[in-house]
């Protein structure tokens, strides 16, 4: 496929091109104004449409294809979640706007939807407060780590160590670090966290453990009271990795159940788009000791019932992102949550189980499923026993591809050898998992009978196999 520089032809216009009648050094400075013309292709608009038309086809998309994609929750995004993102009242605002009186009045509707958002979330987990400044799960986390540190600082308490299970989320290691603890691993046992490897661990120097319930395995936590207790006897804080509240929606509010710190994931679980890097948000939630070291600025709403920025807060953590971070993404997880309401919201947490135990349950047969119970949300097979016959993991995922569906996580957790995990999410149909169900049995069939073709997958994507150390250092953006 052609660039769309490739298809540029010298003189070429769009027959809607117009010249500017503004003249850009009644705006500008004379020296931020270009001495030459920027250097963009010469296509007409048909060329344009066809480019980008040709592009969204080679794409995978949620939109046309199915995503068994365990530990990101990539389930359908509602299309009147875009509307409401696209009303000119938020889409035209600026950041700068005064907040109150006057101009005031613009700017009155965004602060209240972040003010009621931040609301909803405290009841959806059972938190005192919340920013939703964090622009990603990730930023989330470290956030997360910040406000603990902030907590411990001003007690004075020398807190140097952040455990994390091996079952924890992936990235809960590195923003353990970059917030400045050392990270110390506890392993699992039967899938979840073992009381008697953390009491072995637990001392005065624990800051407090960050924890995915239910985990990355999609097993709940069952010993949570306990490790509650232990954790909180060496003053310590507990972190609660959102990025699997699908699970749990509705049903067990993290608050309640003790932790301290809660992430969440509006492009997971409260259904706005998610992946390559964004758009995202990532929420944090306190309880009523962490309160006061949340980032600034925070919205409050004034006794007249109008809304503004407070930075009045002296042991804040102070900014972690530019303005308020991603407003349209919280934009469509307000409308969401409204939308569906409590009822709805608890039907999320019901199918997204229910699906998932359905996929685990067709699949028992076929795959190696090592803690085979009841799970959560999602549920980690292996492909150890094709493994051994030359095929893995990684094989039978880019075999689904040239089935139509999106490859599920594979190779995390390390905890389980060459794993699959699989997370259905809570919108797809029955129809759609009995059609992944047969596909990737009949991959699995073809082990013994033709176990190159699945070696070779895929073969009928817009890019077959690649050789994935090759493709890493000798990248090629063009084709």
């Amino acid at each position: 496929m052609k660039t769309i520089f490739d298809r540029s032809i010298n003189g070429r216009l769009s027959p809607y091109q117009l010249e500017s009648l503004a003249n850009p050094r009644d705006f500008l400075p004379g020296g931020l104004i270009r001495k030459t013309p920027p250097d963009l292709p010469r296509v007409g608009e048909l060329d344009v449409v066809r480019h980008f038309t040709g592009l969204s086809k080679r794409n995978f998309g949620v939109d046309s294809n199915f995503y068994p994609l365990g530990s990101c929750t990539m389930k359908y995004n509602p299309k009147f979640m875009e509307q409401i993102a696209s009303l000119n009242g938020f889409t035209d605002l600026h950041p700068l706007l005064p907040q109150l009186k006057g101009a005031g009045l613009y700017t009155q509707g965004a602060l209240q939807v972040i003010y009621e958002l931040e609301d909803l979330l405290c009841r959806i987990t059972g938190m005192e407060a919340y920013t939703l400044q964090p622009m990603a799960g990730a930023h989330g986390e470290l956030t997360g780590a910040m406000l603990m540190a902030a907590y411990h600082n001003k007690k004075k308490n020398k807190k140097t160590t952040l455990i994390v299970p091996d079952s924890a989320h992936g990235t809960n290691p590195s923003s353990a670090a970059i917030a400045g603890y050392d990270v110390l691993t506890i392993k699992s046992r039967d899938g979840i966290i073992d009381p008697t490897a953390l009491k072995q661990v637990l001392d005065n120097s624990v800051a407090g453990i960050m924890m995915t319930c239910p985990n990355t395995l999609g097993l709940f936590e069952s010993h949570l009271p306990e490790i509650v207790d232990l954790i909180h006897s060496v003053d310590g804080l507990l972190y609660y990795d959102g990025a699997n509240l699908n699970a749990i929606l509705g049903r067990m509010l993290p608050g309640e159940a003790g932790f301290d710190v809660v992430h969440l994931n509006l492009h997971k679980t409260f259904g706005t788009p998610h992946g390559s890097g964004g758009p995202g948000s990532g929420p944090v939630g306190v309880n009523k000791k962490l309160e006061p070291f949340l980032p600034i600025s925070r919205v409050v709403r004034l006794d007249d019932g109008q809304f503004f920025l407070n930075y009045a807060y002296p042991d804040s953590i102070g900014y972690i992102a530019p303005f308020y971070g991603n407003f349209g993404v919280m934009l469509k997880a307000y409308a969401y949550i409204l939308r569906l309401g409590r009822e709805g919201l608890l039907r999320v947490s019901e199918n997204a189980v229910l699906s998932a135990n359905y996929l685990r349950k067709k699949l028992e047969q076929h795959l190696h499923i090592p803690y085979n119970r009841i799970c959560m949300h999602e549920f980690v097979a292996s492909a150890v026993e094709q493994a051994k016959k030359g095929v893995r993991a990684v094989d039978i995922a880019k075999a689904l591809l040239d089935r139509g569906h999106y490859a599920p996580t594979v190779y995390f957790p390390l905890i389980v050898k060459e794993c699959l995990m699989m997370e259905p999410t809570e919108t797809e149909s029955k129809e759609t998992l009995d059609v992944f169900v047969d596909d990737l049995v009949d991959i699995l069939m073809k082990v013994d009978r033709d176990p190159e073709t699945i070696r070779k997958s895929p073969q009928n994507t817009p890019v077959s196999r690649l050789d994935e150390v090759l493709a890493a250092r000798n990248m090629q953006l063009c084709m």
